[in-house]
């Protein structure tokens, strides 16, 4: 695990360090600007070195393997972190209709736990609080981005 620069106190600063990152990556996926920062910030408040207790890392918190399967070769980059992140995103939105819910379950808990329970978000408390989580991060983007 590499030493990282301790991340600004803000979250507004952290959020403007890597905007033009997550646009460029949103562009690339077709995919909201505000969604990647709603996902972002509920798994990682912006923090590059975030290590979730499950073993994922980074910004948009991505497992290994699902770093792997999107040709993540640095974890810890950002701009290859949000890329791997963005398109998982666009591929779970895709498996599921663009059923946002759907897809951030899938996110969460992956894709096959979604599949499981008949393409419904699963009964794990965890899950159901992380979708009403980016749902309300996304409203107040959406709501900053409008005014």
């Amino acid at each position: 695990r590499r030493k990282h620069a301790v991340p600004p106190k803000k979250l507004s600063v952290r959020r403007n360090r890597y905007a033009s990152l997550i646009e460029g990556a949103a562009r690339r996926y077709n995919l909201h600007p505000e969604l990647l920062h709603a996902v972002i910030r509920a798994e990682s408040a912006y923090n590059p070195s975030a290590v979730s207790s499950a073993g994922a890392i980074g910004l948009m918190q991505l497992m290994p393997a699902t770093a792997a399967r999107y040709n993540v070769s640095d974890i810890y980059d950002p701009a290859q972190n949000v890329r791997g992140g963005a398109q998982y995103l666009r591929f779970l939105l895709d498996m599921f209709e663009h059923d946002l819910r759907l897809a951030l379950a899938g996110y969460n808990a992956g894709e096959n736990a979604v599949v499981k329970y008949g393409n419904r978000i699963p009964p794990y408390p965890e899950t159901q609080k992380y979708v009403r989580k980016v749902m309300q991060f996304l409203w107040a983007e959406r709501s900053s981005a409008g005014s």
